[in-house]
C-alpha cells in the first residue's frame, strides 16, 4: 500500500479506502492480505487486466485530443469524462444534467474544468445549444470504450461468483435479422437462458458508430469492400446473392416475366448508399420505375408484396422461409451481383468474456446452414 501511495500520489487511506469501496461495488475480494503485502485474488487479476485496457483506451484518446501531449493520469476526471459523454449524447448543457441526475451548473464546470487540464478547445456554443470538438468527440469515444471495458470486468467477475450477469449488444443489419440471427438467438436462449441480449437495428453507419465507440459488441450482416477504415475487423461467415421477388397474385408470378415488364412495375428498394440499392441501380440501368419506395422495414416489404403489385430485390436467404411457404414468388430475373459476404464486424482487439465468446459460437455455427464462403 505504500509503495502504490508514493506511485500514484495518493494518500494510503484514500487508496485503501477507494478499494474498499471497489470490492464492495464487485461483490469480491481484489487482494488478499498478509504480512509481507497484498496478492491479487483470482478476481483482483480478471480486474487488474480489464482495468489497465480501459486505462490504455483513455490514455490513447485523451493523448490524441491534447495534441500529442502526455496528460498525467487522472488528470480528467470520472465526472468530467461523464460530462462531455452526455454532452455529445444530448447536445445541451440542461439536457446533459438531467440525463446524469446531477445540476446544470455542475456539468459545466465539470466540462469547462477537462478544456482546462486538456488544453484545447472541448465545445462550441450554437443556437440549438453545444457541439461538441473534434478533440472532445475523440475523449467522449475513449471514456465510452474505458466504460465498456469496465463494464466487461464487472461480467467477468460475476462469473467467477456463479451469477449469471453476461450482455451482449449486437447490431443487426437487415439481412441477419431475418437469417442467422433468428436461429442463433433462438439457440442462446436455450443455452444461456440467463443472458441479457439486446438487438440493435439501424442503417450501416450508426451500428458501426456504435460499434466503434463501445455501445455495441458486434455487428452482423453485410460485410463491407473495402473494409472500412478504423479500428475494425472483419470474420466472414457466408455468401449470399439477390433476387428479385412478386407476391404470388402478382401477374409476374407465372415466371413470363421479361426486362421491360420488369422495369415497368413498381418496387420496393432499400435506400440509396447500401449495396442492394447499388445492384438494383445497375439492373434499372437509368430506368425510374413507377411508385418507387424505399424501406428497409420488412414487415412493410412482407405487406406490400402481397398486395399484389410491387416487385423487391432482396437476399434470397433472406426470402427463403416466404418463398418456401409461398408467400412470395423469386422471378427469373438476371441479376449482375456477385456474392455478397455476410459476417461480423469487430472491433479491434476487443476482448470478449467467456459468455460472449460462447455466443459468438453460436453465432457461427447457425450461420453454416446458409452456405460458406
Amino acid at each position: 500500500m505504500s509503495a502504490a501511495s508514493g506511485a500514484i500520489h495518493l494518500s494510503q487511506p484514500a487508496i485503501t479506502q477507494g478499494i474498499a469501496k471497489l470490492e464492495e461495488q464487485l461483490g469480491a475480494a481484489l487482494f488478499d492480505r498478509t504480512s509481507s503485502g497484498m496478492l491479487l485474488t483470482e478476481p483482483g487479476a480478471l480486474f487488474t487486466a480489464r482495468a489497465e485496457r480501459a486505462l490504455d483506451l483513455l490514455r490513447g484518446g485523451l493523448d490524441e485530443a491534447a495534441r500529442g501531449r502526455r496528460l498525467p493520469d487522472g488528470a480528467v476526471s470520472i465526472t468530467q469524462l461523464h460530462a462531455l459523454v452526455a454532452l455529445g449524447d444530448h447536445g445541451t448543457f440542461t439536457l446533459a444534467a438531467r440525463a446524469l441526475g446531477i445540476a446544470q451548473p455542475s456539468v459545466h464546470r465539470a466540462a469547462r474544468d477537462a478544456e482546462a487540464v486538456v488544453g484545447v478547445p472541448l465545445w462550441t456554443r450554437s443556437p440549438t445549444g453545444v457541439t461538441l470538438t473534434r478533440a472532445a468527440r475523440q475523449i467522449a469515444r475513449a471514456a465510452r470504450l474505458c466504460f465498456a471495458e469496465l463494464d466487461q470486468a464487472r461480467q467477468e467477475i460475476a462469473a467467477w461468483r456463479g451469477e449469471e450477469a453476461a450482455r451482449l449488444t449486437i447490431g443487426a443489419l437487415p439481412l441477419a435479422r431475418s437469417t442467422v440471427l433468428p436461429l442463433a438467438l433462438s439457440e442462446l436462449a436455450a443455452q444461456r437462458p440467463g443472458m441479457r441480449l439486446r438487438v440493435v437495428d439501424g442503417p450501416y453507419d450508426d451500428l458501426l458508430a456504435a460499434l466503434t465507440s463501445g455501445g455495441i459488441d458486434v455487428m452482423v450482416g453485410a460485410l463491407r469492400d473495402p473494409a472500412p477504415p478504423g479500428d475494425v475487423v472483419q470474420e466472414p461467415l457466408f455468401q449470399d446473392r439477390l433476387g428479385v421477388f412478386a407476391g404470388p397474385g402478382h401477374p409476374l408470378a407465372d415466371g413470363s416475366a421479361s426486362r421491360d415488364a420488369l422495369l415497368a412495375c413498381p418496387w420496393i428498394v432499400p435506400r440509396p448508399g447500401t449495396p442492394t440499392r447499388a445492384i438494383f441501380d445497375r439492373f434499372m440501368d437509368g430506368a425510374v420505375p413507377p411508385n418507387l419506395i424505399e424501406t428497409s422495414s420488412m414487415v412493410l416489404v412482407r405487406n406490400l408484396l402481397q398486395q399484389g403489385t410491387h416487385l423487391t430485390m432482396l437476399s434470397i436467404n433472406q426470402m427463403r422461409l416466404d418463398a418456401d411457404h409461398g408467400l412470395v414468388v423469386r422471378l427469373p430475373a438476371p441479376l449482375d451481383d456477385p456474392p455478397r459476404t455476410i459476417g461480423l464486424t469487430l472491433r479491434r482487439g476487443w476482448r470478449p468474456t467467456g459468455a460472449q465468446a460462447e455466443a459468438l459460437g453460436i453465432l457461427r455455427i447457425a450461420a453454416r446452414g446458409f452456405g460458406s464462403v
